[in-house]
Parts: C-alpha cells; sequence; structure tokens
C-alpha cells in the first residue's frame, strides 16, 4: 500500500476520522540548509510545524560512476535535507536529467503526492516542470544572475519559472519593483528577524573565546563573505582607525581568501553558528554593513539589518537601496558611500554607543513590523489560495462571488462604504469591499451585548456635522435619533462641564460670572502670554492660563497621546474648544444625531447593492489577481500599503474595558472625562444617553489609551509628517490606487470629514474619467 502523505489520523478520534493536512513541501534550493540561516531556513522550519518539508538542494559532483542521493538530518528541526550527488564527468544534459530521475525516485520513496513547490533558484525549474505540483511558488530572495558565475542560462530558466508560478514572492522592495510586471500574483516581502533572538545581545553575554581578547571598540559584520562586500573600504577602515578592532565573521565564498585584506585590528574570524550570533553582537559598539555598490547588490535587502537593530548595535552602511529607504530615516543608521564619509559616520555611531537608547524606540518600531512570524504568517495564507485555486477548490474563506471586479475597496468604514456605493450606483463599476475585521463599519461597528444593549465596541461615535452634503447622502441609508452630546469632567468627585463654560467655572471658583463679558474678563486675569503658540500646551495656557491647563487637559491629554502636551501640535487642544457662555453642548454643529437602528444597519444598507460584494475577515494584502480590480481604494494605513518601508507611522490606539451593570442609569450624561494622572483611563461611555435605548440595564464602557494595537489617532508631530509625506510621495506615484479615509490620508478625521472626503474624491474620479 503506497503511503499517502495528505491525511493524518486523529487518534482521539478513532480509525474512522481522516483529518486533511496540508501537501508536503519541497523547497529547492541553491543553498545548503546547515549553510547560513538565512530566508529559507527562517520560512522551512515554520512550514514544518504543520506539514511535511523536504529541502532539495543544489547537486553535489561525485566521482562515482552512478547518480545517487542523500538524506540529511539535523537537530532542531523536522526538516530534511536532500543532497543529490551527479557524476562529475557528465555533460549537463546528462545531469540535469538525472537529476530529474533523482527528484522522481524521491517522490516515490516519500509517497508525496502533488506537493508544493518552492523554488529559490530558477536553475532547479527544468528538474521538477514536469511535476503534477499542488502549486508552484518562486521565492526570488535575491538577483541571482547578477551574481558572480551566474548560469548563462539563468534568464531563460526564470521566465520559464514565471510563467508557470501560481505565486511570485520576492525578498525587497527593489526587486519587487523591478519584477512586479511580469507576474500578476506577485508579493514584496523585505528581510525580517527573529527580534527575540537577537534582542539577547542588548544584555551581557559571555564574551566568545576568538572575541574576548580584542581591544575596543569593536566595529563587526557577519555574513556570506564574496563579491558582494567592498573590501578596499574595510582595508581603508582598518588603516584609517588602527584603535578600532574590526571583527569580520562569515565564510568566504567565491572569493580567494588570499584576496582578502590583512592589518593588525582586522580580524576574520570564519563562519559562526546562528545561536552564536547574539554573543558576538553584544560585544560590538558598530555593526558594519560595508557592501559594495554594484550589480551585486543592486536589489538586495539585507536580513542583517533588522537583526542589528534587534541587537541594539548603531549600524553603518553603504548607501545600499532598499536599506537607505527603509531605514535611512532611523538615528540608529548611518549610511557613507565613501572610505572617508565611513569613518566619519562609524565615529558617529560610537558616540550613540551600545546602550545608548537613541533611536532605539524608533529602530525597534520597525522591526515590530518584520517578524518572521509575521512574514510566514502572510505567506502561508498566500500559498493556500495558490493550492486552492490550482485544485479548482474554493479558497478558504470563498464565497460564491461575481466576475473579477473594477474597483477593489479596503476597508468597509465611512470611507470604503461611501466610495462603494458611488461607485457602484453612479459609475456602474462593479466593487469588491473587504475588511480584515469580521464586520462592517469599521471603527463605528455597533451591536447587542450578551444582554441585549445596543453598544459601539471601538468606542462612542457620536455624528455631528454643518455639511447637507453629507446629511442628505447618509439619510438615504437611516433614520436619525436627535442626540445632542454633552460631556462631565470628573476632577476628583467634582463633575463640571466639558468644554469650559461659564456654568464651569462658576462651579469651580464660585465666580458668580452673569455675562459673557464677566466670564472673558475672568479668564483674562488667568491667561499667560505666550509668545509663539507652537503646541497643545500652549493654545491652552494662553487662553485659561496654568491652573485650568492641568486641572482640564495635562493629565488627559497625557494618557491619550502618551506624550506632554508641549510635544503636540497645537491642532489637538484646538480642537475644544473654551466658551463664555452657559451652552454645555459637547459640539455646536447645526446636525446632531444618531442613526436610529445604530450605525452597523446603516451600514448594510449603504453597502446592499447589486453591483457591491462584501467580504468580511479578508485581508487586502492577501487577495489574489482574481480579486484586485483595475482600481483600488485604500482606506487603511498608508505604511501599511507599502510594507511599512520607511518605518511604522507613529498611532495611538485604545483598549476597551465593556461592561453591563443591573441598574438602569450610572452617569447623569453620555460621556464623564477623567483627566486625572493617577486615573488609568480616559472616559466611560454609558450608551444609553446615546442610543434612547428602554432596558432595565445600563452598558458602560471603559477606555484606556495604548501604544499598540489597532491604529486610532494618527500622532500630530512634525516628523510624523514628514515620514507620512514620504508615504504620500509613494502613493502619488502608485497607478491605480487612491488612498483616502484617516488612516489612509493620516489625519484625525471625524467622520462626517470622511464622508465629505469620499464624496468629493468621487467627483474627482468621475470628472477624470469624463476628461479622459
Amino acid at each position: 500500500m503506497t503511503p499517502r502523505d495528505d491525511f493524518h489520523l486523529d487518534p482521539a478520534a478513532g480509525p474512522a476520522m481522516a483529518l486533511p493536512v496540508p501537501p508536503a513541501l519541497i523547497c529547492l534550493s541553491h543553498l545548503r540548509w546547515d549553510f547560513v540561516t538565512q530566508r529559507p531556513q527562517h520560512l522551512m522550519q515554520r512550514f514544518a510545524r504543520h506539514r511535511r518539508v523536504l529541502f532539495w538542494e543544489e547537486a553535489i559532483p561525485t566521482h562515482h560512476h552512478l547518480p545517487y542521493l542523500e538524506f540529511h538530518a539535523f537537530e532542531g528541526t523536522t526538516v530534511q535535507a536532500i543532497r543529490p550527488r551527479v557524476p562529475d564527468r557528465w555533460s549537463p544534459e546528462d545531469q540535469e536529467a538525472a537529476l530529474t530521475r533523482l527528484f522522481d525516485q524521491m517522490l516515490v520513496l516519500t509517497g508525496i503526492a502533488k506537493p508544493v513547490l518552492w523554488l529559490y533558484t530558477p536553475m532547479m525549474w527544468p528538474v521538477v516542470q514536469h511535476v503534477d505540483a499542488g502549486a508552484v511558488v518562486f521565492d526570488c530572495m535575491d538577483e541571482l544572475s547578477a551574481f558572480d558565475f551566474a548560469p548563462p542560462a539563468l534568464l531563460r530558466h526564470e521566465a520559464a519559472l514565471m510563467e508557470a508560478a501560481d505565486l511570485v514572492t520576492t525578498g525587497g522592495w527593489s526587486l519587487w519593483e523591478a519584477k512586479k510586471s511580469r507576474h500578476a500574483n506577485i508579493h514584496a516581502f523585505p528581510s525580517s528577524v527573529d527580534k527575540a533572538h537577537f534582542a539577547a545581545a542588548r544584555a551581557r553575554l559571555p564574551e566568545p573565546a576568538d572575541q574576548a581578547s580584542l581591544p575596543g571598540p569593536r566595529l563587526g559584520f557577519y555574513g556570506v563573505i564574496d563579491e558582494r562586500l567592498d573590501l578596499p573600504l574595510i582595508k581603508a577602515l582598518a588603516a584609517a582607525r588602527p584603535d578600532w578592532s574590526i571583527v569580520m565573521i562569515g565564510p568566504v565564498v567565491k572569493i580567494d581568501p588570499a584576496s582578502l585584506p590583512q592589518a593588525p585590528n582586522l580580524h576574520w574570524l570564519g563562519p559562526k553558528g546562528y545561536g552564536e550570533l547574539p554573543a558576538y553582537l553584544a560585544g560590538w559598539d558598530v555593526a558594519l554593513m560595508p557592501f559594495a555598490i554594484n550589480e551585486a547588490t543592486r536589489f538586495i535587502s539585507p536580513t542583517k539589518t533588522p537583526e542589528f537593530l534587534a541587537a541594539g548595535c548603531p549600524v553603518v552602511s553603504t548607501p545600499i537601496r532598499d536599506v537607505v529607504r527603509q531605514y535611512g530615516e532611523l538615528q540608529a543608521v548611518q549610511i557613507a558611500a565613501d572610505p572617508a564619509s565611513f569613518v566619519a559616520a562609524c565615529e558617529v555611531a560610537l558616540t550613540q554607543g551600545k546602550g545608548a537608547t537613541t533611536g532605539r524606540a524608533e529602530a525597534d518600531a520597525i522591526i515590530a513590523q518584520q517578524s518572521w512570524e509575521q512574514t510566514h504568517r502572510r505567506m502561508s495564507g498566500l500559498l493556500e489560495q495558490a493550492v486552492a485555486r490550482r485544485a479548482g477548490r474554493r479558497p478558504p474563506g470563498f464565497r460564491a462571488r461575481r466576475p473579477r471586479p473594477d474597483v477593489t475597496v479596503c476597508g468597509a468604514g465611512f470611507a470604503g462604504a461611501v466610495m462603494a456605493r458611488q461607485l457602484a450606483e453612479q459609475s456602474g463599476q462593479r466593487v469588491l469591499v473587504v475588511d480584515r475585521r469580521p464586520h462592517i463599519g469599521g471603527n463605528a461597528f455597533d451591536e447587542l451585548n450578551a444582554d441585549g444593549l445596543l453598544i459601539h465596541r471601538y468606542g462612542p461615535h457620536i455624528f455631528h456635522t454643518n455639511a447637507p452634503e453629507v446629511v442628505d447622502f447618509l439619510s438615504r441609508f437611516t433614520e436619525w435619533r436627535p442626540y445632542e452630546h454633552r460631556v462631565l469632567a470628573d476632577l476628583d468627585g467634582r463633575r463640571v462641564p466639558l468644554p469650559i463654560n461659564r456654568t464651569t467655572l462658576n462651579l469651580l471658583y464660585d465666580a458668580g460670572l452673569a455675562t459673557e463679558a464677566e466670564a472673558e474678563a475672568f479668564l483674562a486675569a488667568r491667561a499667560e502670554p505666550v509668545a509663539e503658540i507652537r503646541s497643545s500646551r500652549d493654545v491652552v495656557v494662553s487662553a485659561v492660563g496654568e491652573e485650568l491647563y492641568r486641572l482640564f487637559f495635562e493629565g488627559y491629554t497625557r494618557k491619550q497621546w502618551g506624550l506632554d502636551p508641549s510635544q503636540l501640535d497645537k491642532a489637538v487642544t484646538a480642537r475644544v474648544p473654551t466658551r463664555l457662555n452657559t451652552d454645555d453642548r459637547y459640539f455646536t454643529d447645526r446636525f446632531q444625531a444618531m442613526p436610529r437602528d445604530g450605525y452597523t444597519a446603516m451600514f448594510a444598507r449603504m453597502l446592499d447593492h447589486p453591483l457591491i460584494e462584501v467580504r468580511t475577515g479578508t485581508d487586502f494584502h492577501d487577495l489574489g489577481p482574481d480579486d484586485r480590480g483595475e482600481m483600488t481604494v485604500y482606506t487603511g494605513p498608508i505604511d501599511a500599503y507599502f510594507g511599512h518601508r520607511f518605518g511604522a507611522l507613529p498611532y495611538r490606539s485604545l483598549t476597551f474595558a465593556h461592561q453591563t451593570l443591573p441598574q438602569r442609569q450610572f452617569q447623569p450624561v453620555g460621556v464623564v472625562n477623567y483627566p486625572a494622572p493617577d486615573v488609568p483611563f480616559t472616559r466611560i461611555t454609558e450608551y444609553k444617553h446615546l442610543t434612547g435605548q428602554e432596558h432595565p440595564m445600563t452598558a458602560l464602557t471603559y477606555e484606556y489609551p495604548a501604544d499598540e494595537g489597532d491604529p486610532y489617532y494618527p500622532i500630530p508631530r512634525p516628523e510624523n509628517q514628514a515620514l507620512f509625506r514620504r508615504y504620500l510621495a509613494l502613493a502619488d506615484a502608485e497607478k491605480g490606487v487612491v488612498f483616502t479615509g484617516r488612516l489612509g490620508s493620516y489625519r484625525y478625521y471625524n467622520m462626517d470629514q470622511v464622508v465629505a472626503q469620499a464624496l468629493a474624491l468621487h467627483r474627482r474620479l468621475m470628472q477624470v474619467g469624463a476628461d479622459a
């Protein structure tokens, strides 16, 4: 009986219960499994958790008269390495035919049927192109054709592999840009990092014996030592600073070891195991990336960049394209092109020091988005889709759907839903709307909790606007419940209206202010002149003085933004006015109301159109080519669209604690703010005030600002706007994609502003179409 590789038995379920498992994966690589731990090892070990993985290596010549296979097992992994051996005297054609026969024999011996073929080199495609594969993946880690001694047939085989592949991935953005027009299902996966492994270098680790005696400061490099390194630069660096120890770790490949520069302070320590690297890094003051600028490095995205940063080492690199644009703005990374500037950059890096915190937070924010776990998870999802498509099965999460959409909309919140409706209804476009969350409505999503109370899962959303166009559009999909929002601030048990008004002042100071003129004079006496209003603190202090600033704004703002108001743009507190009258409404817009049946019901009606298909629980970035329209409307974070190429844009997040109480009412208004810094939450919302729902119980939400989690509020600081402008330049150059909404625009928009922006965007698109 032939063994089956696509099922396993669940012992607890009995012999009749066969559970499907993913097809075996055969990785074909030009690299040895035990050579250097790189992208193939990181990914294949993760794939091996849930499926059988074989690692077919480049053939090794033998003096034996017949070809044969070697099976190698390595400690600590279930990945099985296969090393084919072919007679060295045979012609290339005979060797290729022999490898094909060996591959077929291996399939029979292992009982593998319809494997996933995962190729790192096109040179192995002729060996396996005949195989009945579950899917073919080309993970284009490097531009191998640019390396020394590249086979003349490589580009021809790559063209054939591209034609046959179900999925193509690249090892960096430059490589993706060079090849994106050659395949319909190609995705960029830049270098990732096992942060926990390398972060161990931030602590004091035992010194490796061959490095312990080297005097400091130490500047180090590890990696393959080949034609991609700038050996003259390394020589010049050692000569310029003989008091520095230059540590070079890694195997020497394709170059003569005798050609390596030699100096008393230049130490070639040879290859080291992956597990040893943190101990070496712990002893370095600066990590070096002295790559030559040539064809071999034109498209590289070095894995060591995030590894060095995870280890806490400041980095000095030559201007490798992907390094410059992804890491070049970091304080922890210096870029230098020639020996003199490289030495100077190393001196700057040394002033930061190995243990310095300068720039570490922003570096950590970038590498937090680049774990191998995240990369594997996304790749695995794309692979599942590829396998299902080739088998003619329905991919995971499949729903019967219309032909390929004209427009794909990322995000089912206000921006995405309004654009979808307009594009379908006004422009006659077939629209696919996807959202990674399991529901529509974005952050405005509301639902009945377990006790039947209508709550807002992501905190209170109060609708208000002065724009008749916005009201007219939304009123097509909902009736309204009039509601004027009122907020109290809890000041150590005293509750007073917010925004500050005349009632607030009278309650706090027993001031007896009877007119607006008296209130204006009262505040003017407390206001403190500020020469130039630059920050949120300046706005408040100049208007109401230091005492009211501390009472209402300082603690609340620090909690909400994680920053002192003096560090925030003045627009933050300008959103909350100070009034001289007794108007205690939080908003003064002409139209203030809540959707009568809730926001989710409104969104459902908006998206109910014959030309609109909605798929929730679906990540836009995992969509295949059949789900990508000629145009994309992207309402997610603009930095996520570009793979956080320049680093993550800073956002403030929130967590919510929902609670039901066995009483009809908890507080007198919908929201009570808690400005005190020793209270961990910022506000409590009681939803019955907002919804008007009659119920014997009441629902509350406690709101806690957070550094991590879903992005809610773009943090308004000049450096963040500068980073956004870099992404905006990429967005302007991206054909067929429009960015909108709070996250796509990196602006703190209210709901009505998002709707107005979407309506205006659709009008511009229609005008462009009319002019074309």
